[in-house]
């Protein structure tokens, strides 16, 4: 789906996309792989190939209905791949494409970033 642009800002043009308005990259991005589960999928599967159970066992706050709308939406948008084995029973597996490692290094920045602000609020997590 090809962008529609709207005007020019100081930053880049206004423009919309799948019927919703952008205002800048980072907007878009968010629209892209923004939300609870997106990114900690991307993370999982970037140096792996992991079945839906696999995953669903390593977020284990997500639910089947959130896990599988998210790996839709990634899979549709270029980040993942998924391919169905057809056995039975059937099995399916997930795997990160080049689109989707091109964010490890960006999710990776997050991370770290995230850690400092939390180490000066206070907040210490204990590792498993």
């Amino acid at each position: 789906m090809k962008p529609t642009y709207l005007k020019e800002t100081l930053d880049m043009p206004e423009f919309e996309y799948a019927g919703r308005k952008f205002h800048n990259p980072v907007e878009f991005l968010l629209y892209k792989v923004g939300g609870t589960w997106k990114i900690p999928i991307l993370w999982r599967l970037r140096d792996k190939t992991m079945r839906y159970g696999e995953l669903q066992k390593s977020l284990e706050k997500v639910t089947g209905k959130m896990l599988t709308s998210q790996l839709k939406e990634l899979e549709k948008d270029g980040f993942i791949h998924r391919k169905v084995y057809p056995v039975i029973p059937p099995h399916t597996e997930y795997s990160i494409t080049e689109k989707g490692k091109r964010l490890i290094p960006l999710i990776e920045s997050m991370r770290k970033y995230g850690s400092e602000l939390m180490k000066e609020d206070g907040i210490q997590i204990e590792h498993k």
